[in-house]
């Protein structure tokens, strides 16, 4: 077993720093869209979200990798990086197995991971993905202007943030949501535009349907958010500084 998975949490960098082992503090950028015999939706975000977390490993110092090749899933490869971004991936994220099998075992050796948006629709038939990302994309009513409310003002990723603001967006909903999630953005479902929202999320949710959340599961930390649909929203203070509070918080700073 290597040092690397000898940390089953992010404050053992600190340790694999002072012993001189710590690779440069670097994060990578996942953005694959693919589906097996068809073609899946593809945002047209995907390139200003990178351009956005780039800026951001300028403006706080780490360094970014960006692929929507599922080969950089290997052992060897994801070592080098504390935290993998899925930025608007969908569908089928990884190619085989040995793919799924690396991803397992970053996580489980303290890895960091952060979803943005359709990152949620990655790996539909994966629990354990929904699990680690912190639940699964059901569908959206149609794009829409909703309030949205910080659940906790507590976390980086919404102490920024004003208390409540109106938004424009695709509300997602999920299912499959992990127990162990805590919200930091939710909206009343109830006030959106939606002719089927009686059957889902219906009452479950009360007027907290969960937006963006946080967690620590199964040794790595997780931050997920259902903002960013638009591509011009990367340049929207709330949002940059809500991804970059969340990118923070998952490397440990």
């Amino acid at each position: 077993m290597t040092r690397w998975r000898l940390c089953a949490s992010v404050a053992c960098f600190g340790l694999l720093a002072a012993a001189g082992l710590a690779a440069e503090k670097k994060v990578l950028v996942y953005t694959r869209n693919f589906v097996t015999g068809g073609t899946g939706y593809v945002h047209d975000n995907i390139t200003s979200s990178v351009e956005a977390v780039r800026k951001m490993g300028a403006e706080k110092g780490f360094a970014v990798d960006v692929s929507d090749e599922p080969a950089v899933f290997n052992d060897a490869n994801l070592k080098q990086y504390r935290a993998l971004i899925f930025s608007n991936s969908n569908n089928e994220a990884f190619a085989n197995e040995a793919q799924r099998e690396s991803f397992q075992r970053y996580i489980r050796a303290g890895g960091g991971f952060v979803g943005i948006h359709s990152a949620s629709g990655s790996e539909r038939n994966w629990p354990y993905f929904w699990a680690v990302l912190g639940g699964k994309f059901l569908r959206h009513p149609k794009f829409q202007k909703f309030t949205v409310r910080v659940a906790d003002r507590n976390h980086p990723a919404t102490r920024d943030l004003p208390a409540e603001f109106e938004w424009e967006d695709e509300c997602y909903y999920h299912d499959n949501l992990n127990p162990g999630i805590r919200p930091l953005l939710v909206t009343d479902p109830a006030k959106l535009d939606d002719p089927q929202k009686e059957t889902y999320p219906g009452k479950r949710f009360g007027d907290a349907l969960p937006l963006a959340w946080y967690q620590e599961y199964d040794g790595g930390r997780q931050f997920f958010t259902a903002l960013g649909h638009r591509k011009e929203d990367y340049s929207n203070p709330i949002l940059y500084r809500h991804i970059l509070g969340g990118i923070l918080w998952v490397l440990g700073d």
